[in-house]
């Protein structure tokens, strides 16, 4: 069983980009010279190669997603593997992973299998895909998921939905054994988050919305942390968002229990406040945004590695699904193009986070969570590289996205740190 990684044919780079600054935190790189890339491998001879000025810029290994929904099958008005990777490529990921939960979910081995025939087409970097962990992600009859290894796929996850049986789950974990593969965790008592919409408390209170608790959240995690400690498995956990799953998940960790856990670049910036304006479009996510004492907490997780790495949750919905009701309108908002943005402008320029820490968390700490190649600057390695301008502004949207939709949480906004090029795979897959 090995994992499959799919990215269209292309022709491989050769240039130099002079002068500029190579930052890679894991592998102790943080210098300024010329960067080589001589037939989509870095280092070699630069004679003869095209020459770019990176100076006053930054190469950095490229970005790695854990956590991307494409919505193919079923839903391509709103985003495809076409568009979905190109939005990778603007926001300088250069491998990232899509959920299962399209329209039919990703349980079986003919839709696996149709997934990675487009991918080698039209993914204008690297693609993987979670298969389901139950049929239909009903929660009730494990997929077949030595078959579904064996095809490749990158772990298992029922994203959008919790596996709510606690045996169900335990068989999961039990399967792992034979996989070997992550089990992927969107964490969340349904029974307490019931019909909310945005997080319990002084807010949804005003608003008269139904809200959400973070203590949902966290009882599923600690449960599912307790069952792979009795089965000796590992999981990940989704988008945590609440003061108290951190709670939990430091605990665990404390235990040797194998867990880890991302979180998203809105929850680490963003607060229920937002959603006093009710724009569902920019605002309404599952898990929702939550309180000031919450987005802290995930803060000082992610710098001490509570929390392991920074994931988008990249969820595209087209405008007229958004424009409903703030009741109706689905969760989901899009995040693949701004997140370094986000995170540079809003947590590393205030002094709150270090570069190097957050080039870390979106780069080899994202790809280890679920086994995947870690993005290098060192000789000889592939080159998978963003190349960004840290001084550069843009503003969200304005000259539109690469992805088919427009919802995102930033929408508008003013962010410093523009990606100007991605190399992934060796191949150019995006130049601003």
């Amino acid at each position: 069983m090995s994992i499959r990684l799919v990215q269209r044919d292309g022709d491989p780079v050769s240039l130099v980009v002079t002068g500029v600054r190579k930052l890679d935190p894991a592998a102790g790189i943080d210098e300024v010279g010329d960067l080589v890339i001589r037939d989509g491998v870095i280092g070699g001879d630069p004679a003869g190669l095209e020459r770019i000025d990176g100076s006053g810029l930054v190469a950095v290994p490229g970005f790695v997603d854990p956590h991307v929904h494409f919505r193919t099958p079923g839903k391509e008005d709103a985003e495809d593997i076409a568009s979905g990777s190109r939005a990778a490529a603007a926001g300088g990921f250069v491998t990232v992973v899509a959920m299962p939960n399209t329209q039919p979910p990703v349980d079986s081995a003919s839709v696996v299998g149709a997934l990675f025939e487009q991918a080698q087409t039209q993914a204008a970097v690297r693609v993987g895909f979670f298969a389901a962990i139950t049929r239909g992600q009903a929660g009730e009859t494990l997929t077949e998921q030595g078959e579904l290894a064996d095809l490749g796929v990158v772990g298992f996850s029922d994203d959008g939905v919790p596996v709510a049986n606690a045996e169900v789950m335990r068989r999961a974990l039990r399967y792992q054994q034979v996989t070997g593969l992550p089990l992927v965790l969107h964490e969340e008592d349904a029974d307490l988050s019931a019909d909310g919409v945005m997080h319990e408390g002084e807010i949804s209170t005003r608003l008269g919305l139904t809200g959400i608790p973070g203590i949902s959240e966290a009882i599923q995690v600690s449960r599912d942390a307790d069952l792979a400690e009795y089965e000796g498995g590992r999981i990940h956990v989704c988008h945590v968002s609440a003061e108290e799953t951190v709670d939990v998940i430091r605990r665990a960790k404390t235990r040797g229990i194998a867990i880890t856990a991302e979180v998203t670049p809105h929850h680490l910036v963003h607060t229920d406040e937002r959603v006093l304006g009710l724009d569902a479009s920019r605002h309404k996510m599952n898990p929702p945004l939550r309180a000031e004492r919450d987005r802290a907490s995930l803060i000082a997780a992610l710098i001490d590695g509570t929390i392991d790495c920074v994931a988008t949750d990249h969820a595209p919905h087209p405008a007229h699904e958004k424009e409903r009701t703030f009741e109706e309108a689905p969760f989901g908002v899009t995040g693949l193009e701004t997140a370094f943005s986000v995170c540079y402008t809003h947590l590393v320029k205030p002094g709150t986070l270090s570069l190097e820490l957050l080039v870390r968390r979106m780069s080899a700490d994202a790809a280890r969570v679920v086994d995947l190649p870690v993005p290098t600057l060192a000789d000889g390695a592939v080159a998978d590289i963003a190349l960004i301008d840290l001084d550069a502004e843009q503003v969200v949207g304005a000259n539109g996205f690469a992805s088919k939709s427009t919802n995102s949480a930033f929408l508008g906004d003013t962010l410093s740190g523009r990606i100007t090029m991605t190399i992934a795979g060796g191949q150019l897959a995006w130049q601003a």
